[in-house]
């Protein structure tokens, strides 16, 4: 990117609230059900069938809001925003633009050198879904079991500068609703999934030039491929001297297959959609004993994140990592609910069990539970086995499905030797057919030292316990 542009980056995310029900009808949400099977005269648009809230979605809206910090508006109301599309049955999408429940709020976003930085949250707001197109050669076909699902849009400040901080910023928030338990947040599944507006302008402009709106991202990796694509295509137009010409407010679409993004439609502005309060749903009033039962929020990555350092003593950076995702920060601690070392669970969860599993692969799929990579730890710390010996029980339990540790260290022959007796025998044979080197370390060439542990090792099959081995090597060369 030049570097006489600056980004300027504003996000639309749609979290689908993992209720049992739809937003206005009591048809289920339940994913992959056969196509029309979750309907009802009311998300089908058929006389007679009238709107109904749902009150657990307006519940996990107010959960959403404390934990963004936001200002909870405790009377809000619905708009149809009216629009044509063949998955919407109505003509209009049942939202919320006048006054939303969820209004200004924060996100903080931290970057790998430590410093932070404060997202704005302009306002979240309830909406219904639309259904499925399903394009399959020279016809479609229309899925209407998403029709009417609760959606949460939370829209940002355009307070993001690049598409490291609009990373950052999306996945704290992906992470924050998975905290809360509000979403599953599935983004294969659409569960959760972001619209980005980008704009450019000169370095020290404050003003804000035409955006587009890059629609229906739902991968990390394309959003931070398309955000480069886009500034680069507005910077080149800028450039070219064909900005004003080329650079429309328009929704585009990104293509995976060539990593571009392409003109879809033109942007619509809030008067395009007529929006108008909806006459079949009176305002939302949210009671205090509401508010105060609806604001009680599990902890927060922030607040994990700091009981982690605080209690375990463990590195930012390290807390950073194992906080990312509910999965792995309730692994850690059913990890260290076993009693071993935060150093050694951090490693061997982070470092170890981490680089062994597939792509793809999450921890809450891994084939090995907390209970026994901690048993590993254990092992490795009451010195029945070495670390390097515990990496070849990892691979044995990861490749044979079990969870035995004890079995498999049996099996393998891997158990270290800690009998004096034992170690001493070979000891004592290792530094007597090599009376030389035992004079040039009592000489004072130390590194000898090193030479009979190695032996030692060899001589043990790599059975001998490292630390017994280095004690008693000591005891036998200090008499």
């Amino acid at each position: 990117m030049s570097s006489m542009f600056e980004t300027v980056i504003g996000l639309e995310v749609h979290a689908q609230l993992n209720t049992k029900s739809k937003l206005f009808c009591s048809c289920a949400t339940s994913f992959g059900e056969e196509a029309n099977s979750n309907t009802c005269p009311t998300c089908l648009a058929l006389p007679g069938g009238l709107p109904v809230l749902n009150k657990e979605a307006v519940h996990k809206a107010i959960m959403l809001g404390t934990a963004l910090k936001s200002k909870i508006n405790k009377v809000s109301v619905f708009d149809r925003k009216n629009y044509f599309y063949p998955d919407l049955p109505t003509g209009y999408q049942i939202s919320q633009l006048s006054t939303p429940v969820v209004g200004l709020g924060e996100l903080t976003i931290d970057f790998p050198d430590g410093t932070s930085k404060t997202i704005g949250v302009t306002r979240a707001h309830l909406e219904n879904d639309a259904g499925k197109n399903i394009h399959s050669g020279n016809h479609s076909q229309v899925d209407l079991n998403r029709a009417g699902t609760p959606l949460l849009e939370i829209v940002s400040e355009p307070d993001m500068r690049s598409a490291e901080e609009a990373i950052l910023y999306l996945k704290k928030l992906h992470s924050i609703v998975r905290y809360i338990g509000i979403s599953d947040a599935n983004m294969q599944e659409g569960s959760f999934r972001c619209d980005v507006n980008v704009s450019i302008r000169p370095k020290g402009d404050t003003k804000f030039y035409t955006r587009c709106e890059i629609k229906n991202m739902n991968s990390f990796r394309f959003i931070e491929k398309a955000i480069a694509y886009e500034v680069n295509r507005q910077i080149e137009a800028w450039e070219d001297g064909v900005y004003e010409r080329e650079i429309v407010q328009e929704t585009r679409l990104f293509d995976t297959n060539t990593g571009e993004t392409r003109s879809m439609r033109g942007k619509e502005d809030a008067a395009d959609y007529r929006y108008f309060p909806d006459p079949d749903l009176l305002s939302l009033v949210i009671s205090d004993e509401m508010l105060e039962e609806y604001s009680k929020i599990p902890e927060l990555p922030d607040e994990k994140k700091a009981r982690f350092v605080k209690e375990y003593g463990l590195k930012e950076y390290d807390a950073s990592v194992i906080t990312s995702s509910l999965e792995m920060a309730n692994y850690f601690d059913s990890m260290m609910s076993e009693g071993i070392s935060a150093k050694n669970a951090t490693t061997w969860l982070t470092v170890e069990l981490q680089g062994r599993l597939k792509e793809g692969v999450t921890i809450e799929e891994s084939p090995i539970d907390a209970k026994t990579l901690a048993t590993i730890v254990k092992r490795i710390e009451d010195s029945t086995i070495s670390g390097k010996a515990a990496k070849e029980v990892l691979d044995d339990l990861i490749a044979n499905s079990s969870d035995n540790v004890d079995a498999t260290i049996e099996k393998l022959g891997l158990k270290q030797v800690s009998d004096d007796g034992a170690i001493l025998a070979i000891i004592d044979e290792i530094l007597s057919a090599n009376q030389d080197k035992v004079a040039e370390y009592k000489a004072g060439k130390e590194k000898m030292f090193a030479f009979f542990v190695g032996q030692t090792m060899k001589a043990s099959k790599g059975s001998a316990n490292p630390q017994k081995v280095n004690e008693l090597i000591k005891e036998r060369l200090s008499k």
